[in-house]
Parts: C-alpha cells; sequence; structure tokens
C-alpha cells in the first residue's frame, strides 16, 4: 500500500508542511520548562488550534505536538508512563482536524531526540534507544498518524535506532537532521552523509532532509547538497523563519512572512518537494509560503549567491563537508534533470 506521502506526491508538485510547536504554544500561554505534551490532555483544544491553524494557511501535513513524547524526555516531567497516552491522544486530535478538512491533510506523528547521547560516547543502548522509539510510535500509530517524521537529530546512531523502531511498527516515516554547526550536525554529520545514510538503512524514510539548523539560508545550502548527490528520494526543507534574537528578554525570530515566501519558492527550486517552517514559523508565514508555491513559476536551481542575497548571509563559510569537496557537488547539483 503506497503511503500518504508518496501518494500525495504523485499528483502534486510540493507538499506544504507546517510551521513551529512551540513558538505557537508559546504564544498561547505555555511556559518555559513545561512539556507541550502535557498540553494534549491538559489543554486539547489549544492542541487543536495549532494544528486547524496550519490547515487554515494552507499546510497540506502538520505534526503532532508530541516532538519530546519518548520516555526520555517525559522522565524530567515525571510523566515516563504516559508516553503512551500523550502520543495517542496527540495523534487523535490531529486525525480528527484532518478528517473534518474538506482536503488531503496528511497527520504526522513528531518524534524528537531522546535527549541522550547514545554509545560508545553516551550511554544510551542502541536496544534502549529502538525501545523508546518503538514506544512513541506505536502510541502515534493507534492514534492514527498516517507517518511518522523523526526531526531535530544529530547523531547517526538515534537515527539508524529510531528507523528500525519504526519498522516494528509497520510505519511509514520521513526523517530530518539538524546542521546547525557550521554546515554539519552536532555529531558532525555532513549533506552528503545523510543522503547516504538514508539509502543504506534496511527501511528508508520516503523523504529525509534537514529542519531547524540556523538560518533559512543556510538549510537552502544543505538541501543544495542532498540534491546535488542524485538522490531521487523526496528532500525535506524545514528551515526556521530568520535567525534568533532575543528581544525583551524573549526569543524572537527576524524571519518576515515575505522573506519565508521567498524561502519556501527558493526551497523548491533547490530541490526540495516537501517544504515547511520550524522555529518562529506562524500561520502568517505558511499562508505566503502556500500564495509562493501556487503562484510562482519554478525557476533555475539558484546559486549560493541568490540564497544569500534574498534570505540573509549564510552563519559558516562553507557547508560542512569542506571547500574542494563542496565545489564540484555545487556544480553538479545546478543542473536541472
Amino acid at each position: 500500500m503506497t503511503d500518504a506521502v508518496t501518494a500525495f506526491l504523485e499528483t502534486h508538485d510540493v507538499l506544504l508542511a507546517d510551521g513551529a510547536t512551540g513558538t505557537n504554544l508559546f504564544n498561547m500561554g505555555l511556559q518555559s520548562g513545561d512539556a507541550p505534551e502535557l498540553w494534549n490532555t491538559d489543554e486539547p483544544a489549544k492542541i487543536t488550534a495549532l494544528y486547524r491553524g496550519a490547515v487554515d494557511a494552507g499546510s497540506d501535513l502538520f505534526l503532532t505536538n508530541t516532538f519530546g513524547g519518548n520516555a526520555s524526555r517525559l522522565k524530567l516531567h515525571d510523566a515516563q508512563r504516559r508516553v503512551g497516552e500523550l502520543n495517542r491522544v496527540g495523534a487523535e486530535l490531529g486525525r480528527e482536524v484532518a478528517d473534518t478538512t474538506d482536503r488531503t491533510i496528511i497527520v504526522a506523528g513528531s518524534v524528537g531526540p531522546t535527549g541522550d547521547i547514545m554509545e560508545p560516547v553516551g550511554t544510551l543502548s542502541h536496544s534502549l534507544a529502538v525501545e523508546m522509539f518503538h514506544e512513541q510510535a506505536e502510541a502515534l500509530k493507534e492514534g492514527g498518524a498516517d507517518v511518522l517524521w523523526l526531526e531535530t537529530i544529530s547523531a547517526p546512531e538515534e537515527y539508524r535506532a529510531a528507523a528500525e523502531a519504526f519498522a516494528l511498527a509497520g510505519m511509514p516515516w520521513c526523517g530530518t537532521m539538524s546542521f546547525d554547526t557550521a554546515g554539519r550536525t552536532m555529531m558532525g554529520v555532513t549533506s552528503a552523509a545523510l543522503a547516504e545514510m538514508v539509502e543504506d538503512l534496511p527501511t528508508p524514510p520516503v523523504g529525509f532532509g534537514a529542519n531547524c539548523g540556523t538560518g533559512a539560508a543556510d538549510l537552502l545550502r544543505t538541501v543544495l547538497g542532498f540534491a546535488a548527490q542524485g538522490t531521487e528520494r523526496p528532500i525535506i526543507a524545514k528551515g526556521n523563519a530568520g535567525i534568533p534574537k532575543y528581544v525583551d528578554g524573549h526569543i524572537h525570530y527576524d524571519g518576515t512572512p515575505a522573506l519565508m515566501a521567498d524561502y519556501a519558492a527558493m526551497a523548491r527550486d533547490c530541490g526540495a518537494r516537501i517544504i515547511g517552517g520550524c522555529c518562529g514559523t506562524m500561520p502568517d508565514h505558511l499562508a505566503m509560503m502556500r500564495e509562493a508555491l501556487d503562484t510562482r513559476p519554478r525557476g533555475d536551481r539558484p546559486t549560493l549567491d541568490q540564497i544569500t542575497a534574498a534570505l540573509g548571509a549564510f552563519s559558516s563559510i562553507n557547508d560542512g563537508t569542506g571547500d574542494e569537496a563542496a565545489q564540484p557537488r555545487a556544480r553538479r547539483g545546478r543542473r536541472r534533470g
């Protein structure tokens, strides 16, 4: 059976994903340090409003409020025994929103990192990581998620453990990493390395890519890195709405809706087929991203100079792979198929 994401992309050029979870929930009253997942049962109307905000702005897919819904993260809030409940309810609320909308909406069960460092650097074993991811995956499946969505991963070991867990749950999945350290993930993974790794997995994702990180410009440079590998797997771009800055004691993202519209169109031209926003991305950003994707003609693959002219400077000199290695990939990536 064809999964929901693949089926959608068979008839659509691009899929618009959602925006931020945390930023929107903070605007609804969530306090710093609180577990957003607890709101699935404590404030279900607000979680429904979160989902509905993305759908009403034009998103084709939204992520459930379950990013930190694994036992390790929930243990920080003495809620490790509520993994099943919180993930199931988070997906059920999403299913209700999707099923009462008059167009196809994909509910993606969000799965974030455990927060622990895996062996041999840390103490988290592969088997325990698989167990935690599997527990969360089964609950999201029970709640009605169409696809599982791994995001903001830094370590390849954790990505592989999640892939194994999702296979145990019998669920299709997508998976993104966060390239926030001079073009690499915190654990040193490059865009080229991720593109290679997903093809070597026994059960690969239906789509892969990058989310969060630093600014939108950096994320598009990473997307160019994926495309340069010649992958035929759908690429995901889910960039932050600009650069985070402290304003009056709070984190504020400086990306305007107009900037995110430019980012969305350029992400498509870079080769992404699943495009959304991450931190700082609100419904008004999504609405302009939707308009840009629907009305702007597809263009040539942008150069790095064109990306920075539209979205701002990169946060590092190169894409993390080294200048000598990066140049041939950049040339190959600009060729149109």
